[in-house]
């Protein structure tokens, strides 16, 4: 075996596959919202690994749940249960609408499940005659095949047609649109309740509330993707909480194990039957290790304190926001939900968001984008006033060499 190089940037273009252009930046450490790179250098974090560490890095309550499971179980597949999957579940029921629970690994996973879900329970009580499903332009629901092609973005699905049939996509928050694209031919609905790669857009509560009701009126089942939004990012446990709107399936993941890889799909008893058994499954989907770090996720999120506290944080980041939105032509609106804000680029700086990350990251501040035209913030959930205050001053150092450069 020849001689392994240093772990640098470089390497990524010798081994891995070109899907992905990180910066040359390696972060090798994390505590709250800090993050130290391999030359020891400080950068704050408000990207939060795409809306994943909502308890910020190595939140020490996570931590000490993952050495002690990892000291006990850490794997048996579906063919066994285990206790942190069933607490879990218990949990996540009590705290929601749903009675059943089913564990994926990553958003794109329990979304895929979501979607076959709400075919196998239309092929079971509808034959078929109800198969056709219909989603939103520029959605983002995974990158599976099905979820891709769920997702209502071209540029996700180039090159790899054909692609599953019976998708139909309407416009966002377009209510006339989609009540035109309805029919008794619809097993399902999926929306996003804000969207996040679409660029960071809240649905409007009377849209979502004329979306519940002519589902009900044609039968279809109504999915929300809250793999982004949910788990506390809205200010509220799900976002279908704030709307007073309830799914019939719901989906999440990314903050659910605030890192750590794990995902559910939550629906009702009666639709949850239609996934008899070995319909579908996943061999690590309610890995114990996974289970008992997203326990205690939820335990920690789940408080009305904490998320109270996502609305004043919220308005701080706003208050730091909005001034530079005037100060600098970079910028010409914020919008968004919660903690997941999105900047909205000038434009003349559409397509030019990976800039603005760059120059960020030169200053010490991790942000995202949000296609081609939104710059996009999702700190923390307990970021601290320091961390909130000092990222602005750096966002701004990174905004002024930007808008003096042109």
């Amino acid at each position: 075996m020849s001689d392994i190089p240093g772990v640098t940037r470089a390497v990524f273009d010798d081994v891995m596959v070109p899907n992905y252009n990180p910066p040359a930046v390696i972060p090798v450490r994390g505590e709250g919202s800090r993050v130290w790179d391999q030359q020891g250098r400080e950068y704050i974090d408000f990207a939060g690994g795409i809306a994943v560490t909502a308890l910020g890095h190595c939140h020490p309550q996570l931590v000490s749940v993952l050495q002690e499971q990892a000291g006990r179980l850490w794997h048996l597949s579906n063919v066994m249960t285990n206790e942190p999957a069933l607490r879990l579940a218990r949990k996540l029921c009590d705290a929601t609408f749903a009675e059943r629970v089913y564990y994926a690994n990553s958003g794109g996973e329990a979304n895929e499940a979501a979607l076959k879900l709400a075919r196998k329970y239309a092929a079971d009580h509808h034959g078929d005659s109800k198969r056709r499903i219909v989603a939103f332009n520029d959605a983002f629901h995974g990158r599976t095949l099905f979820t891709v092609a769920a997702g209502g973005q071209p540029s996700k699905t180039r090159g790899f047609e054909p692609l599953p049939p019976n998708i139909d996509h309407v416009p966002f928050n377009d209510l006339d649109a989609f009540e035109q694209s309805m029919g008794d031919d619809v097993c399902a609905v999926i929306v996003e309740p804000v969207q996040g790669e679409g660029g960071i857009l809240p649905a409007g509560p009377e849209f979502l509330r004329g979306v519940r009701d002519i589902c009900d009126r044609h039968g279809a089942l109504l999915i929300f993707d809250e793999v982004q939004i949910g788990m506390g990012r809205s200010g509220h446990l799900f976002a279908y909480m704030g709307y007073g709107v309830t799914p019939d399936i719901l989906t999440t993941a990314k903050a659910l194990g605030n890192g750590f890889p794990v995902a559910a799909m939550l629906t009702k008893a009666d639709i949850a039957a239609s996934l008899t058994l070995g319909s579908h499954g996943s061999t690590y989907g309610g890995n114990p290790m996974a289970c008992a770090v997203a326990e205690a996720v939820l335990d920690i999120i789940n408080d009305p304190q904490l998320l109270a506290g996502v609305g004043v944080r919220r308005e701080r980041l706003l208050a730091g926001l909005q001034p530079l939105v005037e100060r600098y032509g970079i910028f010409t609106d914020i919008r968004g939900s919660g903690l997941l804000i999105g900047c909205v680029l000038d434009e003349a700086w559409h397509g030019r968001g990976r800039e603005v990350l760059n120059a960020a990251l030169d200053h010490g501040l991790m942000v995202l984008v949000a296609g081609k035209t939104i710059v996009r913030l999702a700190p923390s959930l307990i970021i601290g006033d320091t961390d909130i205050d000092e990222g602005l001053q750096r966002f701004e150092a990174a905004l002024k060499q930007l808008d003096a450069g042109g």
